[in-house]
């Protein structure tokens, strides 16, 4: 932004320099509008859920003045794909918003990570500017042995979706990432895999997995990692898609 306003104080087009100020001030308004504004969020639930997991936070987010959305993966019970459900979030995402229309997204659990492989494999790196994972196994869970469908194996340590999406991980980077997680989850063993080596961490001392959707300290964190500024290459990829 300050790169942009000195390109247009050093113009021909102002030669006034009272011109020059105020439509300095214009453009910093302009861009602080972009990166503070409010966007719809979409919200992605975890195995066995659907999106009716996210009703208190919905109510909590709604009476804040986020219009909120969700989606029903299929199936929810680990034995599809990761990455086709990801595609699932896309085909949501294309067939609700129009394309000039950023995005916030929020994935819990699973949902966490099949919002990664939307965001860093399917394209949604040009559409989300925020994105929030909650209690999501980016680097794996014990827990996933329990069951042996393909989302479930994908969702081990070291699988090889997850070394995929790590390798690059730095391209979360060019959004606002955040990942909030609870040391007492008895559901991502260990529960340090929820870190992240890019964006923001927010642990909230929440004594259960689920309850990471309805403690007010979780939705708190929520709520603030939607309001956090925009890096400006998100605003200009938008721009340029």
């Amino acid at each position: 932004m300050i790169d942009r306003l000195a390109e247009l104080l050093c113009t021909k087009e102002f030669p006034n320099p009272k011109s020059k100020i105020q439509n300095g001030i214009t453009l910093i308004l302009q861009m602080d509008k972009l990166t503070h504004r409010r966007n719809p969020v979409v919200l992605v639930h975890g195995i066995f859920d659907t999106g009716r997991v996210f009703d208190k936070m919905i109510f909590y987010l709604r009476q804040r003045g986020w219009n909120v959305y969700d989606l029903d993966l299929l199936p929810n019970t680990g034995h599809g794909s990761l990455d086709r459900l990801a595609q699932q979030v896309a085909d949501f995402v294309d067939a609700t918003f129009a394309p000039e229309q950023p995005i916030d997204l929020v994935g819990f659990s699973m949902g966490g990570i099949v919002s990664r492989y939307y965001v860093q494999r399917l394209g949604g790196i040009h559409r989300v500017q925020r994105f929030v994972t909650i209690s999501s196994p980016h680097n794996g869970t014990w827990v996933a042995y329990c069951n042996l469908g393909l989302g479930c194996v994908q969702m081990r340590p070291d699988s090889a979706l997850l070394q995929d999406l790590n390798q690059d991980v730095d391209m979360l980077s060019q959004i606002n990432f955040t990942s909030i997680w609870t040391p007492y989850d008895l559901m991502i063993i260990p529960s340090n895999s929820s870190q992240m080596p890019v964006g923001r961490e927010v642990i909230v001392p929440v004594m259960s997995h689920a309850w990471m959707l309805s403690d007010v300290r979780s939705l708190s964190a929520v709520t603030e990692a939607l309001t956090q500024p925009v890096p400006a290459i998100a605003t200009q990829q938008l721009q340029s898609s």
